[in-house]
């Protein structure tokens, strides 16, 4: 009948799954403001304001969304969230292959790599959302609730 699982394991693989989104944001957020000089340097210079601010502020973004993507009742509206930040920091990553364009094979490859991996960056993120389900607009089963 097809290999969906029972329903208790699909929720320990989603939950597994949006931890391990967690953390990839929650370590590229700290990498953002112990090692902020490689992020800096791709930040297109089309936009307002010092590289070193957007930097942080989008190290800060990332740690939020990390946050947001743990906790099972914010964990939908993170995974949204999480994919349009990724969609939104792509021309940093177009920026950073364009700017290598000339630098060793290795580290040039390195740049191009990373434009195809945001998508599924993307995919991960809405499916973390999807996974998470209704919970966040049902009634806690614990709680009372009024009918009327």
């Amino acid at each position: 009948m097809g290999d969906r699982r029972p329903p208790d394991q699909e929720a320990q693989v989603s939950a597994r799954s949006a931890a391990l989104l967690a953390g990839l944001l929650a370590a590229a957020g700290v990498t953002h403001f112990v090692r902020p000089e490689p992020y800096d340097a791709i930040v297109p210079r089309g936009l307002p304001g010092s590289p070193r601010g957007w930097t942080l502020a989008s190290g800060a973004v990332e740690l939020a969304l990390a946050a947001t993507v743990a906790l099972p009742a914010t964990r939908r509206a993170g995974g949204v969230l999480t994919a349009g930040f990724f969609a939104a920091v792509f021309p940093a990553n177009v920026k950073m292959a364009r700017d290598w364009r000339h630098r060793p094979t290795a580290m040039k490859a390195a740049a191009y790599a990373r434009l195809p991996v945001q998508a599924p960056l993307v995919l991960w993120a809405l499916e973390v959302a999807r996974s998470a389900g209704p919970a966040a607009r049902t009634p806690d089963a614990r709680r009372p609730t009024l009918t009327p």
